[in-house]
C-alpha cells in the first residue's frame, strides 16, 4: 500500500464499473495528483455475459476474465473486503484474504460492488442450487452436467439416470435463457459420443414466476425464444416458482407447472439479482430494493465525495423522465455500467479540482441475448424506429456487440479466437469434475495407512501406561 500523502480515491469493487471508472480516473488524472486503490475480494473482474458461452464451452474461462493488475498497473489493487465505512473519518475497513482487518483512509470513494444473486428461503435450494454470477459457477456448472452424461452412460439404475439426465433451470431473463440455450446445446453435441444417452433421454425445464421470458428484448422477441426453446425440447413453465428442491426433489407451484414434481441433479438459479448486503452497513442512503441512492449525476444523495454505479445503485433514468416516467430508472445492464463508469470517472476528476458535475443520460440502444450457436434475439434501437431480429442474424449481433464491450484488446482477442477456432473445430465434452477438490487423489495415496488391528489394540495399552505413568510423576 502507498504511504503517500496524495489524497487517496478509493473504489470498493473491481467489476464492470470499478474497473472501467478507475481506468477513466487514471486516464485523466495528473501526474502525482492522486493515489487509486481499488479493493475487491476477487484480483480479477469477470465480463458476466460471457459465462453462459464459458459454461457451454464456445470461450475458455480465462478468457472472460480480466486481471485487475494488468489493466490498472497505476493503481493499488487490494485482495480484501470493505467491511464498513466511516464516513465521518473517511476511513473504510478492509479485511484481506489473511491477516486482520485494517483501515484505509481515504479522501473520495466510489461504491461499485455490483450485485449478488436474489435467493428466497426455499428447501433444499442452498444445498442443491447453482448460481450464475461467476466463471467459478461456470465452470462447476459445465463439469457438473457433463458428468451427469457420465453417470447416465454407465448406470443400470433407471431412477439414477432419469434423475442425472434432468435439468431445471430457475429463471428466464437474460442469464437463464441464455444458460439454458447454450447448455442444451452443449449436451446435444456431448451426446453424439455416448452409447446409452441421447437427448430424447434428457428433460430440460425452465421456469418463471413472470408470464413471459426474456421481457428485455419485448413481447413478441420473447414470444419467439419460448416457442424456439420449446422447438428444442425445453419445457417453459411461466407463472410458476419452485416451492422445495431438498435432495434434488423439485416441487413446483402455481401458473403451467402447478403440482408437477421431478427428480434432478441439476438445479441452476438465476432468478434476479439483488445489491450486495454489506452496503448496508455503510451508513449510506438506499432506496427501497437496497441500492444506494444516487443523483443524476452519479453522487450518493447528500454527499459531495462519494459516487456510485452500477448494480448496486439506484441511478435516474433521465432520458425515460422527460418521456413521462417520473419514476423511471437505468436498469442494471452492461450497456448502462459501461457508460456510466465513464461519467463516474469524469466527475469524480470534477469533484476533486472542484468542477461542476455533469449528469448521465443515455437512451437506451437496444438488448441482444444468444440462444445456442446460431440461435439469438435481438431488439436494436435507432431513435423512435425498433429493429427486431431473431435466428443467426440475431445471433452475430449478440457476438459482435459483446465482443466489443469485452474490455482490453487482449481478451477481445482471445474470445474472437476462441469464436474462430470453434468454427472448425468440434467442441470439447471434457468433465474435469475433480478440478473442485484437486488434492482429493493426492491425500487418498499420502495418507498413512490404518493399522492392523492387533497392532493397534496393542499401541492403545502402551498409550494407556504411558498416561499412567505420566500422571504418576
Amino acid at each position: 500500500m502507498s504511504t503517500t500523502e496524495r489524497p487517496r480515491i478509493l473504489v470498493v469493487g473491481g467489476g464492470y464499473v470499478g474497473l472501467y471508472a478507475a481506468r477513466r480516473i487514471l486516464k485523466k488524472m495528473r501526474y502525482g495528483e492522486a493515489t487509486v486503490t481499488v479493493v475487491d475480494p476477487r484480483s480479477y473482474m469477470t465480463y458476466q455475459p460471457f459465462l453462459p458461452e464459458a459454461a457451454a464451452g464456445s470461450i475458455s474461462p480465462r478468457h472472460v476474465v480480466v486481471p485487475l493488475r494488468r489493466v490498472l498497473p497505476k493503481a493499488e489493487v487490494l485482495t480484501g473486503r470493505v467491511t464498513s465505512i466511516d464516513q465521518d473519518r473517511k476511513v473504510a475497513t478492509v479485511a484481506p484474504m489473511v491477516g486482520e482487518a485494517y483501515e484505509l483512509p481515504f479522501d473520495y470513494l466510489v461504491i461499485a460492488m455490483g450485485a449478488v444473486s436474489r435467493t428466497f428461503p426455499i428447501p433444499g435450494l442452498a444445498e442443491n442450487g447453482i448460481g450464475m454470477k461467476g466463471v467459478e459457477e461456470a465452470i462447476g456448472l459445465r463439469n457438473h452436467v457433463l458428468e451427469q452424461l457420465d453417470k447416465a452412460d454407465s448406470t443400470t439404475d433407471e431412477e439414477i439416470r432419469r434423475k442425472a439426465l434432468t435439468f431445471v433451470f430457475v429463471g428466464g431473463g437474460f442469464a437463464g435463457a441464455e444458460t439454458i440455450g447454450e447448455v442444451e446445446d452443449m449436451v446435444r453435441d456431448a451426446a453424439k459420443y455416448y452409447n446409452n444417452v441421447k437427448r430424447e433421454d434428457m428433460r430440460f425445464l425452465l421456469v418463471d414466476v413472470a408470464d413471459k421470458i426474456l421481457p428485455e428484448v419485448g413481447p413478441k422477441l420473447g414470444a419467439y425464444g419460448k416457442e424456439h426453446l420449446a422447438s428444442r425440447g425445453v419445457e417453459v413453465y411461466l407463472k410458476t416458482s419452485m416451492k422445495s428442491c431438498v435432495d434434488g426433489h423439485v416441487v413446483l407451484s402455481g401458473g403451467d407447472g402447478d403440482g408437477l414434481e421431478v427428480d434432478a441433479n441439476t438445479i441452476v438459479w438465476t432468478a434476479g439479482v439483488k445489491p450486495n448486503p454489506v452496503l448496508s452497513r455503510f451508513g449510506l442512503p438506499l432506496g427501497p430494493r437496497g441500492h444506494v441512492d444516487t443523483a443524476a449525476t452519479l453522487q450518493v444523495q447528500g454527499t459531495d465525495y462519494i459516487w456510485a454505479a452500477g448494480d448496486n445503485a439506484q441511478v435516474p433514468d433521465l432520458v425515460g423522465r422527460k418521456a413521462g416516467n417520473e419514476n423511471a430508472w437505468c436498469p442494471p445492464n452492461a450497456q448502462h455500467a459501461l457508460r456510466q463508469a465513464k461519467v463516474l470517472g469524469d466527475n469524480v476528476i470534477s469533484g476533486m479540482r472542484g468542477f461542476p458535475q455533469k449528469e448521465y443520460s443515455h437512451a437506451n440502444k437496444g438488448a441482444v441475448a444468444g440462444l445456442g450457436v446460431h440461435k439469438g434475439v435481438a431488439m436494436i434501437v435507432m431513435g423512435k424506429m425498433k429493429i427486431k431480429l431473431k435466428g443467426r442474424l440475431a445471433w452475430y449481433m449478440h457476438r459482435g456487440y459483446h465482443g466489443m464491450a469485452m474490455p482490453t484488446f487482449n481478451r477481445k482477442i482471445r474470445v474472437l479466437a476462441d469464436w474462430t477456432l470453434g468454427m472448425f473445430l468440434k467442441r470439447e465434452i471434457t468433465s474435469l469434475r475433480a478440478m473442485e477438490n484437486p488434492r482429493e487423489e493426492f491425500y487418498e495415496a499420502a495418507k498413512p495407512a490404518p493399522a492392523p488391528a492387533a497392532k493397534a489394540e496393542a499401541g492403545d495399552g502402551a498409550d494407556d501406561k504411558a498416561k499412567a505413568k505420566a500422571k504418576a510423576s
